[in-house]
């Protein structure tokens, strides 16, 4: 189908250090009319690799996730922007989908699966599919949040669903999996005590167990095979991080 036949699309990359896995990114971007990609201080071959590839670059100093994606939507090209990270990419069929969809769009927003690699293989069920992702927009209509970890596009108009699978292909190892976790629950009980939220002892207990209830067997998890079983009880572990550190901060809370 023509890219005259549909309305213009910006693809947004934020960046850092991404070089092992931004050239399959954007190859599978290259049916958007601009790919911009906003880098916070890339040391690797990052820089290179997207002007070879023709992206327009600029660098952002690092404002957190939510705002600096924020900030790289709002320098995009046009109104329609298509967000993902630098170790994603777009498969054909949900490519095939928005194109179609920019033809006539029913909706100013749109979500997509996204599909997660893990330790080898691909997730199709569990925490890991169909990991429902919002990226697709008129930004004149939504906006990505302030939070710090576990960013969302925030909007007020009706969504639609596409066909096809944004491909998570991080290739980080196990430790490096697992470190990125241990930042991001610090994160999360960060704002979440900010914001007021409190946990006890129960939340320790039952917050793991339920995670765990609901994602291998209601979910199905236990069809991914050990690739499956290690991503949910790591996301389990998670849950009793998140409320420990919230237990923590408000302890020190109390002392001061």
């Amino acid at each position: 189908m023509s890219h005259s036949q549909r309305l213009p699309l910006s693809a947004v990359i934020i960046t850092r250090n991404a070089a092992s896995s931004l050239t399959n990114c954007l190859k599978a971007l290259s049916f958007c009319d601009e790919i911009l990609v906003v880098d916070s201080g890339s040391t690797d071959r990052t820089i290179a690799l997207a002007s070879d590839r023709g992206a327009r670059i600029l660098h952002q100093d690092w404002l957190g996730f939510g705002a600096q994606k924020q900030f790289a939507v709002s320098q995009a090209t046009h109104d329609w922007v298509l967000c993902v990270d630098a170790d994603e990419r777009v498969s054909d069929a949900l490519q095939e989908s928005i194109v179609q969809a920019l033809c006539k769009p029913d909706f100013l927003a749109y979500r997509f699966p996204r599909c997660n690699r893990f330790l080898g293989r691909y997730l199709r069920h569990g925490e890991g599919y169909p990991d429902w992702n919002l990226r697709l927009f008129d930004r004149r209509h939504a906006r990505w949040s302030t939070d710090t970890v576990h960013e969302k596009v925030l909007t007020q108009v009706p969504v639609g669903s596409l066909d096809g699978d944004l491909l998570h292909d991080s290739a980080e190892s196990l430790g490096a999996y697992l470190d990125k976790q241990n930042r991001y629950t610090t994160l999360a009980a960060q704002q979440a005590h900010a914001e007021g939220q409190r946990s006890h002892a129960g939340h320790l207990v039952l917050s793991p167990v339920l995670r765990f209830l609901k994602f291998y067997f209601l979910r199905l998890g236990f069809l991914d095979g050990l690739p499956g079983l290690v991503h949910i009880l790591i996301g389990c572990g998670n849950s009793f991080a998140k409320h420990a550190k919230i237990i923590e901060l408000q302890s020190s809370s109390t002392l001061t």
